[in-house]
């Protein structure tokens, strides 16, 4: 896999959306870390080679989902990658060393995100290395956000709301892919997918109950909460009480990629046609609920 880079001021939307020929699941797919547009400039300011700085990607998840387009829903995914910016963030979680000059009074300097160097403008991969040579203006970090963080959910969140206008109820699948080391539930073991809804919050319990049962039917070992919850998206848009709904996803990258490489592997195929059947279970399942409360109502 190549880099993608950007030549001259040329600069891509903030994501990229692929929309069935017509919606018609209440479901809206989304892939906020598998951007691999790498400004110029980015590259010229970093530390780090091309290998290195390619380890915070979700590496091809947004293609691993790709067919649930073919079943009706839409499919977002990032452009720029999460080292650039982070759009699974609050707005201005920033980390004041990262930059020359002040921030605003409202950017969000002492969350753990920012702690970890994790936040909407990282300062480090997801391995601990620092990604800068020398601090950022605050101008460049303010203007990353107004024309990549606002515009991405600003799409999203119309998405989302034309979904539920239509269906009466919309669902988010938020999709990320994790390294293949990760332990998690109270038995510490390697989980192939670990499901975060908020500890409860974001979704209604069928929702991950269902995710997991049917993971675990096509042969996966499947973690809830632990060591993910689910991020800023998964929170600020699931609303289980409004009928909008937000379940995370995250794939053991072993299963489809050769992480030092950052290549596709064999399993790619596979695990992508798993998905889609995932999705298609999903799908019938909500029908179904949807169908029966309709019918009771009436």
């Amino acid at each position: 896999m190549e880099v993608v880079e950007a030549a001259g001021d040329t600069r891509p939307p903030a994501g990229e959306v692929h929309l069935p020929a017509e919606q018609t699941v209440p479901f809206v797919f989304n892939s906020p870390h598998s951007g691999r547009y790498y400004p110029q400039d980015f590259l010229e300011a970093t530390s780090l080679n091309k290998s290195e700085i390619r380890r915070s990607e979700d590496l091809l998840v947004d293609r691993l989902f790709a067919p649930v387009v073919e079943l009706g829903a839409p499919l977002m995914g990032a452009v720029y990658p999460r080292a650039y910016l982070d759009v699974n963030r609050e707005p201005y979680e920033l980390d004041p060393k990262m930059f020359a000059g002040r921030l605003p009074s409202y950017a969000n300097v002492r969350s753990l995100r920012v702690a970890g160097g994790l936040g909407t403008i990282p300062r480090v991969v997801s391995d601990a290395a620092n990604i800068y040579r020398r601090p950022l203006t605050v101008e460049e970090g303010l203007s990353r956000i107004e024309r990549i963080y606002r515009p991405y959910h600003d799409t999203l969140r119309n998405l989302l709301a034309q979904t539920h206008v239509h269906f009466g109820i919309a669902i988010l699948i938020d999709c990320h892919s994790m390294p293949s080391n990760i332990r998690g539930g109270p038995t510490r073991i390697r989980p192939d997918f670990v499901l975060g809804d908020r500890f409860g919050a974001s979704c209604m319990p069928e929702l991950t109950d269902w995710t997991a049962a049917t993971l675990q039917r096509l042969g996966y070992t499947v973690c809830r909460n632990k060591p993910y919850a689910g991020g800023f998206i998964t929170e600020h848009y699931g609303r289980p009480s409004r009928s909008l709904h937000a379940l995370q996803i995250e794939v053991n990258r072993g299963l489809y990629m050769d992480e030092h490489r950052l290549e596709p592997h064999r399993g790619f195929e596979r695990l992508s046609a798993d998905l889609a059947m995932l999705a298609e279970s999903l799908i019938a399942m909500v029908h179904e609920a949807t169908t029966v409360t309709r019918e009771a109502a009436e």
